[in-house]
C-alpha cells in the first residue's frame, strides 16, 4: 500500500499536472495511514532484513509526506 504514494509525489512535481489543496490533503491523510500501518508492521517484525526493510520503508513515506506537505503550504500562500 506504500508504493503508490511516491508516484503521487512524482506527478505533483510535474509542471502540467498541478494537484489541488484538497488532493494534496487527500494524499497527505493517504501517507498518514500507511507511515501508520508500517509502524505497526515494524513493532511485529523480527529480524534486522525485516527491520531494515520497515525503516526504509517509513522514511520513504516520511519523505513523501514532506513533499506533499511543502507543496499544500505553497499552494495555501499563493491563493487569494
Amino acid at each position: 500500500m506504500a508504493w503508490p504514494m511516491r508516484v503521487y509525489a512524482e506527478e505533483m512535481m510535474m509542471p502540467g499536472n498541478p494537484l489541488s489543496i484538497a488532493e494534496i490533503e487527500k494524499r497527505i491523510a493517504a501517507l498518514r495511514e500507511n507511515l501508520r500501518e508500517l509502524v505497526e508492521q515494524a513493532a511485529a517484525y523480527s529480524g534486522a532484513s525485516d527491520e531494515e526493510l520497515a525503516s526504509r520503508r517509513i522514511a520513504e513515506q516520511e519523505a513523501e509526506l514532506e513533499v506533499l506537505t511543502r507543496q499544500r503550504d505553497k499552494l495555501a500562500r499563493s491563493r487569494p
